[in-house]
């Protein structure tokens, strides 16, 4: 499903964790995956961590996609679609806080912002909206910037939590609160669809968890010790999903709806809140406990999975739009392999530098135009 991250060094066990902040300037307000166009000179090496971590994670969010209608008829595939999505979104907006940690609301971050993630969003939601008129046929659905559909909720999301960062920064107690923000907004069933407001603040924790971490904690998962133990973790989720994949209501995961939408009571609502909050994040630092920290081959694709996460979301609304899943062998388990093998595929080509220089004038717009320039430009030009 977000934007900003551009990191640093590659991570070692060897490195002090200072090494592992990203560079002055590195929050660029681009959403994660994005990859400056014309970095500096100076700018340090990315980090191959963090690069691979975004792509894996985007590799699942896609089987996710790819498995949703496969689950009523297969109760592997809805077990293994439960526990993806418990951790692989989380995964993605944990790192683009951790990433957000220097932005400071500066003209410079705000133009970026504007640019890298709230054009796309606009860009996106209209071309959406065409698409659901011709292949949904639905040929009067509205365009409305408010109401995100799809794929489209995360880069909304990401202005709001960017915009609060500097609120995060300075109040006790950061991650608490966040909590209590989402615990609120679950027992909400009056906080409306609005630019997805429900599954901004369910999903907000997350976000303000990245931006407390420090270097330190991504070392800590990558211990031998924390490797290993992730083995076992991964198993019993994927057995307690297993178990629960025929009596459990996935809406749950996706926390755009209140407990009251989803027939619960407030208290289950609040439980059910910090329950998956704490499970989601133990399946992420076991997610980022298996990341690889060298240099793969999927590495350089790491930069361009906004691209993969936006322009997926064509095929994956197509396929159902035009019946692909009617097929009866695709609900076979070698159907089922073969869904989830071509949907890696795909996202692994959207990710593709080629694909990114096609569409980057709609996901990088540069937009001089739009902004003035700040005083020091103004000096160096007279």
């Amino acid at each position: 499903m977000s934007e900003t991250m551009r990191p640093t060094q590659q991570p070692s066990t060897s490195v002090r964790p200072q090494r592992w902040a990203p560079a002055k300037g590195a929050d660029s307000g681009q959403a994660p995956g994005r990859a400056p166009a014309t970095p500096p000179m100076s700018a340090k090496k990315r980090d191959a961590f963090f690069d691979n971590a975004k792509y894996l994670a985007i590799v699942l969010v896609a089987m996710g996609h790819a498995w949703e209608p496969l689950r009523g008829d297969s109760r592997t595939a809805a077990a293994l679609y439960i526990t993806v999505y418990t951790f692989h979104m989380p995964a993605f907006i944990v790192i683009s806080g951790y990433f957000s940690r220097s932005f400071d609301a500066s003209p410079g971050r705000i133009k970026r912002l504007v640019t890298g993630v709230a054009v796309p969003y606009v860009v996106f939601e209209v071309a959406y909206t065409f698409f659901k008129r011709w292949a949904g046929g639905d040929p009067s659905y509205p365009i409305s910037l408010l109401d995100p559909w799809y794929l489209t909720w995360f880069l909304a999301a990401l202005v709001i939590w960017r915009l609060t960062t500097p609120l995060w920064k300075v109040v006790h107690w950061p991650l608490p609160l966040a909590l209590a923000i989402a615990v609120l907004a679950a027992v909400s069933p009056d906080i409306g669809d609005d630019l997805d407001l429900q599954r901004v603040l369910q999903f907000l924790p997350f976000f303000v968890l990245g931006l407390c971490l420090k270097p330190a904690h991504f070392q800590l998962v990558r211990r031998r010790e924390v490797r290993l133990l992730a083995v076992p973790v991964f198993a019993g989720a994927l057995a307690v999903a297993y178990w629960a994949a025929p009596q459990m209501n996935a809406a749950w995961f996706y926390r755009r709806d209140s407990a009251q939408e989803l027939a619960a009571s407030g208290w289950t609502g609040a439980v059910m809140t910090l329950a998956l909050f704490g499970c989601s994040v133990i399946l992420v630092a076991c997610f980022f406990a298996w990341v690889p920290r060298r240099e793969m081959w999927f590495t350089a694709l790491g930069a361009g999975t906004l691209y993969g996460y936006l322009l997926h979301g064509f095929l994956a609304k197509g396929s159902r739009f035009w019946h692909w899943y009617d097929q009866d062998w695709l609900h076979q388990p070698l159907g089922e392999i073969t869904v989830t093998l071509v949907a890696a595929t795909v996202i692994t080509a959207l990710c593709t530098p080629p694909v990114q220089r096609i569409f980057r004038p709609a996901m990088e717009p540069k937009m001089e135009w739009a902004f003035r320039r700040d005083a020091t430009e103004v000096r160096r030009t007279r």
